[in-house]
């Protein structure tokens, strides 16, 4: 894949899962998968209280994809093996 076809999908996550992905404890994103995510994109990650944006914010990259319809995962979500590349604030 050339470095042009990967995306950067911004993704609203709630504080708590948020902070679990910022200390590492939480290493993947359950996803609808409405954007074609593919290995290899990244994924910014904006803290969400439910009603507004905190400021915490960090760029992830998918390193594995399992695609749902299977382990009883619903065949339009995708389970995404995540690693933390840079914490923006």
């Amino acid at each position: 894949m050339k470095d042009k076809e990967r995306k950067v999908h911004e993704l609203k996550t709630l504080k708590p899962y948020y902070r679990d992905v910022l200390s590492g404890l939480k290493t993947f994103e359950v996803r609808k998968n409405d954007r074609d995510y593919k290995v290899r994109d990244g994924l910014i990650l904006r803290e969400w209280t439910g009603t507004e944006y905190t400021g915490g914010e960090l760029l992830a990259r998918v390193n594995y994809i399992l695609d749902g319809g299977q382990y009883g995962i619903s065949p339009d979500y995708v389970v995404m093996a995540i690693q933390v590349i840079r914490v923006t604030t």
